[in-house]
Formats: structure tokens, sequence, C-alpha cells
């Protein structure tokens, strides 16, 4: 894979034992600096990535150094290697194990992947306004959410400190983890305690083998087992549920920000009709295509039901959890968008009032496992659905959807 740039090692002595695994690699041009020459570096080489040695004290010029990188454009990993304290959001983590480093060459690959995706996004997104307002609007750490799956006795206390920073899913066995994996956008695992190493053995083997989870960052919180599994993102962070949260904060909010870019490159794809933050269409291409709808139906004949899911205002992110969960599982033929009033509006093409009901409330049923807060359990949209009838126009079918919303508020 072609770097674009050479890789900058920071270390306080020497040369660090970790940069010989990158020369046998090849993954070259490299070039050592100190703490103090290591911003100036980065300003003039241009860098594709830099990795910084970490010694058994907190490095004074790292959070000075991350602020730096986190201002470039394109994405410029930072890799903390055998960190020992809390890193910044965007100094990924990595510590070896049994003296190899070829876990750090697949993470270093990784992070490498999400930088070319962006210099991609980056290309595309020359003359395209609306795009780069949308990029500019992101914030990984405010849309990512983590799966947390966990039945000890540090699992409140690390929900807790997850919730502080991003959306949680809660998952106290493996059987409903694999279920939100299937059903939703998970940026990163917390794997807590309260399982056998067998079953935690089988669910790695599981997300090895699923090339749709395989650079998923994966955290656990105890080293019973080696991380001798080919995902390049799989780390072990103990201690402190606080520590635990900072330092596999970084991984997530890598994995969030390459999913959004995804979805921007969907959306240039789509000249600009798809909202490159949820993957649902903007309110004016969603206009068009609802009229267009009620249209065909009163012509041709047939049934079409709209739902709106409102979600509670004092958690702004939960529409956009909801929004992605809808985009994820509604059918083709369905569409929907966010709404500027909080909710989202989602059209059943060929559908009657029952199951247009049905529909509704399974997509509804997905969207109760987040919270959105410190100590939010989390809690479902309130949904109200209307079915077109024939004197129906789009505008009187959307004010009847709103008119039965504002009755079942009251």
């Amino acid at each position: 894979m072609s770097q674009q740039g050479p890789l900058i090692v920071v270390s306080t002595a020497g040369r660090p034992s970790f940069a010989s695994a990158l020369d046998d690699a090849k993954m070259f041009p490299m070039i050592d600096a100190g703490w103090a020459d290591a911003s100036r570096a980065v300003a003039q080489l241009h860098p594709a990535a830099v990795l910084v040695a970490m010694t058994g004290t907190a490095e004074p010029g790292l959070d000075a150094l991350a602020q730096q990188i986190a201002a470039q454009r394109p994405y410029l990993p930072l890799i903390a290697v055998d960190p020992t304290t809390s890193l910044p959001d965007n100094a990924i983590p990595f510590s070896q194990t049994g003296g190899s480093f070829d876990r750090l060459i697949a993470r270093l690959r990784a992070a490498l992947r999400v930088r070319a995706l962006d210099i991609t996004v980056m290309r595309r997104m020359d003359g395209e306004p609306l795009a780069r307002a949308v990029a500019a609007d992101f914030d990984p750490t405010r849309d990512a959410t983590v799966l947390l799956i966990g039945r000890g006795a540090a699992y409140p206390a690390l929900s807790v400190a997850l919730g502080e920073r991003i959306g949680v899913v809660g998952a106290l066995s493996i059987e409903a983890a694999a279920k939100h994996l299937n059903t939703r956008d998970i940026d990163g695992i917390v794997l807590g305690e309260g399982f056998s190493p067998r079953v935690v053995d089988a669910f790695l083997t599981v997300l090895t083998e699923d090339s749709r989870f395989r650079n998923l960052p994966v955290v656990m919180t105890s080293d019973a087992l080696a991380p001798a599994y080919d995902l390049p993102n799989l780390e072990i962070i103990s201690g402190e549920p606080a520590h635990i949260a900072a330092n596999a904060l970084p991984l997530i909010r890598q994995h969030a920000f390459e999913a959004h870019l995804t979805r921007t490159l969907r959306s240039i794809d789509a000249e600009g009709l798809l909202d490159a933050r949820t993957g649902l269409l903007t309110p004016s291409a969603f206009n068009r295509d609802f009229a267009t709808a009620v249209y065909q139906t009163l012509s041709r004949g047939g049934g079409l039901t709209v739902a709106r899911f409102a979600f509670d205002a004092a958690h702004p992110r939960a529409q956009f959890d909801g929004a992605r969960i809808i985009s994820r599982l509604m059918r083709q033929m369905d569409f929907g968008a966010a709404q500027d009033d909080g909710s989202v509006i989602v059209a059943f093409a060929d559908t009657d009032l029952r199951n247009g009901h049905l529909i509704a409330r399974r997509l509804s049923s997905v969207m109760r496992h987040t919270s959105h807060g410190k100590r939010d359990a989390g809690s479902g949209p309130s949904v109200t659905v209307a079915t077109m009838m024939p004197s129906d126009s789009a505008k009187s079918l959307l004010a009847r959807l709103y008119e039965e919303a504002r009755r079942a508020a009251s």
C-alpha cells in the first residue's frame, strides 16, 4: 500500500524496538525524531503516520503533538506504542504481547487505509460545497456508538465511563451482542468480564471470519486470552473504567470516521441526494420522491404508508442513531429522511396501514438499547403511522401524520 508520505517515529532515547518490525515489513521511508523535534517534523515532512514510543510516565509533549495532528487533513494516524496512561482522543493505543509487533503492522495498515479513504473523499469533494460543509460538521466522538458486552461487577461503571463520551449499546450475553452487530452500525466493541475463555475465543473467531467485522475495534478488559486473532484493531486495555474508556475511544473514533467517509462517498455518488451523516435522503430529496410516490400510487393503485419516529429532544444524537438504524434495516423499496424538528419520516411503498405498523414497530424495537447520556437507560422513539387515502395529496398525508402525532402526544 502506498503510504503517501514518510513515517515519523518519536521516542525519548534511541530507536525503539518496534522500528525494526517496520523495517522488516518494508514500511518506509521512516524518520526518527525526538520529542523536541516531533512538532517541526510533522509540519515540514507531511507524514503518512506518526508512531510514538511511550515510557512508564506520561510524555509531556504528547497532548500538544496530538492536537497538532488532529488538525491535519487528510487524516493523519497517531499510534501510541505501549501506553501506560490515558491517551488523547486521537492517539490510537498499541500494546505489544510476547515481544511481537506483528499486530502493529496490521494496525498501521488499517489506519493508512482510513487515510487513503479520506484522501479519496477530499478529491471527490472538489467543487461540492455541500459535501464539504457536511464533512466539516462531523464529530466522530459525537456520532460513534460502542457495543459494551459484559455482566461482571465492573459493567455498570464501564457503561457510565463510556456513556460520558459516546453512545453505548449494552449486551449481557454474546447472543444479544451478535444480534446488535447484525442490526446496527457499531463503531467498536468493549468486551468486559463475565464470560469464559472458551466463549470469548468463539466470539473473536467469528469476528475474524466475518469480513464485515474484521477491522472493527475490539477492546478486551482482561488478558485471559492472547490476542492471536486476525483482528488488526484488537487491543487489551485493563485498569479503571475511566482509563479503559479513554484509551478505547481513539480506536472507536477512527472507525466512526471511516464509516462517515464511506457514507460521504455514497452521498457524492448520489449527487448530494443522500445525507452523509445518516445515510437517508436529504429532506428536499425526500419531499420530491414522496410527491412522486403519492402521484404514482394514486395513478396505479396500491398502498402507501408513512411513519414518523419522534425522538427525545433532550438527546439530539438519538435522532441520528435512529436514522442510521432505519437506513440499515428498512426495505430497499422504502425511503426516509431526518427532519429539522428532530424526527425521522419514512415512507413504506406498497404497504397498507397494518403492515406499516408492523414495520415501524420492528424498526422502533431496535432503537431501544442505546444510551445517549451519562446515565440514560435508552428509550425508543414515539412512532406515528398514517396511510394514504384516495383523497390524499402528499401535503395532506404529511399533515395528517403530524396531526396524529400531536394527538398521541397529548
